[in-house]
C-alpha cells in the first residue's frame, strides 16, 4: 500500500525542498492562489505529493517565461479539463447502464410540423396537424366507405390518398 498522492503530509520546510524552491516562494503561490496547501489546525500549510508535482509543474512554466498570472491560468484550466474528463466518464457510465436496462426502448427525435422536436418510436411518423393538411394544399379530407379521398387545391378529378404513407399516419 502506498502513500495517498492527495495526504497533506508536508510542512512548507520539506515541501520547498522537495520542489527544490525557497519556502517563501511556496507562501507567494499560496498567496496568489496558485498552489493551496491544506492547513493544520495551527493554521500551519500542509503540502500532498500532488501539490509538490503541481509545485514543479509552476517552476518549469515560470522557468520558459510564463507569467505567474499566466500560471495560475493554466492551472485552472488543467483543473477544469480534469473535471470536465471526470463528467464524461460519469456520464458514459450512466448512458451504458441506461441502455443496458432499455434496449428495446429506442427513440427516435424528429422535427414535428411545427419545428418542434418530436420523440418517437422506431417506424413511427411525426402526427400531423390540420394546418399541415391546408398547408399540402388539400382541400378537404372525406372518408367515404372506410376510405380515405381527398380533393386537391385546384384539382377537379378525385385522387385515392388511402395508399400514401402521410394520409395513413394521420
Amino acid at each position: 500500500m502506498g502513500i495517498d498522492v492527495n495526504a497533506p503530509i508536508f510542512v512548507i520546510s520539506v515541501a520547498a525542498e522537495l520542489a527544490e524552491m525557497h519556502p517563501q516562494t511556496l507562501r507567494q503561490y499560496d498567496r496568489l492562489g496558485i498552489v493551496r496547501p491544506s492547513r493544520a489546525p495551527g493554521r500551519s500549510r500542509r503540502y500532498s505529493q500532488r501539490d509538490i508535482e503541481l509545485l514543479r509543474e509552476v517552476q518549469k512554466l515560470s522557468q520558459e517565461g510564463v507569467s505567474l498570472e499566466g500560471i495560475k491560468r493554466i492551472m485552472e484550466l488543467q483543473n477544469q479539463v480534469t473535471g470536465l474528463r471526470q463528467r464524461v466518464v460519469e456520464l458514459s457510465t450512466q448512458l451504458d447502464e441506461a441502455q443496458r436496462r432499455a434496449p428495446d426502448r429506442s427513440r427516435v427525435f424528429a422535427a414535428g410540423l411545427a419545428g418542434d422536436v418530436v420523440t418517437l418510436s422506431r417506424g413511427q411518423r411525426p402526427p400531423a396537424a390540420a394546418t399541415a393538411v391546408q398547408q399540402l394544399g388539400l382541400v378537404s379530407l372525406m372518408e367515404r366507405r372506410s376510405r380515405l379521398r381527398a380533393l386537391p387545391a385546384g384539382k377537379s378529378a378525385e385522387r385515392n390518398y388511402a395508399d400514401d404513407d402521410y394520409v395513413q399516419s394521420l
